[in-house]
C-alpha cells in the first residue's frame, strides 16, 4: 500500500460525482466509508470507480469495532478485504471505539476506558485485522462526552502503545482533540504537545455544533459544518512541527454545495504548503 499524497483531500459524495468531473479538481485524495460500497456493484461501484481512476484514495471505516468485548466479525473483514484488493487505496483507517453488543450493531462510534485490559484488547485486534486485511492500518483518535474513573492511561499514551505494539499507523482527528478537550475542560495544545506525532498519517477536520449547558459548552462532533477557527489553528501548529501531511476535510451531514467542500480543502491546501514552502526555502538554505 502506498501513501497519500500530501495535500488536501474531501470525504467523496455521491451528489458531487457530476462536478467533480466536470471540474477535476486539484485536490490529493478522496475518502469514502468502506461499508457504503460493500454491495457488489452498482451506480456506488461505478462512481467510485471513475473517481479512484483520476484520484489517490482513503477507506474508512466505521463498522469493525475495534474496541468490542466480542471478536471481530469475519464476514465484515473478508467485505473489507474484497474491497481493498478491488480499489487498491492509499490508506485504510478504523476509530478508537466500540460500536456492538452481543450480536447487535449500535449505530454510533463509543468511548472506552483506558486500562491494561483495554489496551491488549484493541492491540489484539488491531493485529487481527491488519493480518487479515494485508495492509497496515490507521487508528484515529475519538471524539468524547465522558471519562471512565477506570482510566488509567492517558489517551495520547494509549494510542502511542498501540502504534508501537502493533505497528499500525495513526489517523489525528484534530476536530475530535477540540471537542474532547472543550468537553473536559483540558488543554487541547497540552493535548496535541503529548500526542505521538510520528505515527500520524493522515489528519481529519470537521465541523461540530455547540450547546450551552449549565457547566458550560458541550461540543457535539456533528461533520455538518464549516472548520471552526480554533481547530484551523491547531491544525496549523500541528503541521508546523510535522510537516505537509495528508489531511481530510469530514462533512457527512447537511452536506453543502461542492464549491463551499472545495474551499475548505484550499484553505488546508494553503497551510500545507506554506509549511511545504518554508521547508525548501530553509533546505536551500
Amino acid at each position: 500500500m502506498t501513501r497519500l499524497p500530501a495535500d488536501a483531500g474531501l470525504g467523496f459524495k455521491p451528489e458531487h460525482f457530476a462536478d467533480i468531473r466536470a471540474s477535476r479538481p486539484d485536490l490529493g485524495f478522496f475518502e469514502v466509508h468502506a461499508e457504503n460500497y460493500m454491495g457488489a456493484g452498482g451506480a456506488p461501484h461505478a462512481m467510485l470507480a471513475a473517481l479512484r481512476a483520476d484520484y489517490a484514495l482513503s477507506l474508512h471505516g466505521v463498522g469493525l469495532s475495534i474496541g468490542g468485548a466480542r471478536g471481530l466479525d469475519p464476514a465484515h473483514l473478508a467485505r473489507l478485504r474484497a474491497l481493498i484488493e478491488r480499489y487498491q487505496p492509499e490508506s485504510f483507517s478504523e476509530h478508537l471505539a466500540w460500536s456492538s453488543h452481543g450480536a447487535d450493531y449500535l449505530n454510533d462510534l463509543l468511548p472506552l476506558p483506558y486500562t491494561p485490559e483495554t489496551l491488549a484488547l484493541v492491540c489484539d485486534h488491531v493485529d487481527q485485522v491488519q493480518e487479515a486485511l494485508g495492509v497496515r492500518m490507521l487508528l484515529e483518535n475519538p471524539s468524547t462526552y465522558v471519562l471512565f474513573e477506570q482510566s488509567t492511561i492517558p489517551e495520547t499514551e494509549f494510542l502511542d502503545e498501540v502504534a508501537r505494539r502493533t505497528g499500525c499507523g495513526l489517523l489525528l482527528d484534530v476536530n475530535n482533540v477540540f471537542v474532547s478537550c472543550v468537553n473536559h475542560r483540558t488543554d487541547p495544545r497540552a493535548y496535541l504537545a503529548a500526542f505521538p506525532l510520528a505515527h500520524v498519517a493522515e489528519i481529519h477536520l470537521g465541523g461540530h455544533a455547540e450547546e450551552e449547558l449549565p457547566s458550560g459548552p458541550l461540543l457535539i462532533d456533528s461533520h455538518g459544518a464549516e472548520v471552526a477557527d480554533p481547530v484551523w489553528a491547531l491544525y496549523a501548529e500541528v503541521i508546523a512541527r510535522t510537516g505537509p501531511l495528508p489531511s481530510l476535510i469530514e462533512w457527512d451531514n447537511d452536506v453543502p454545495a461542492f464549491p463551499v467542500l472545495l474551499a475548505e480543502a484550499r484553505r488546508a491546501q494553503a497551510i500545507l504548503r506554506a509549511v511545504g514552502e518554508g521547508e525548501r526555502t530553509n533546505a536551500v538554505a
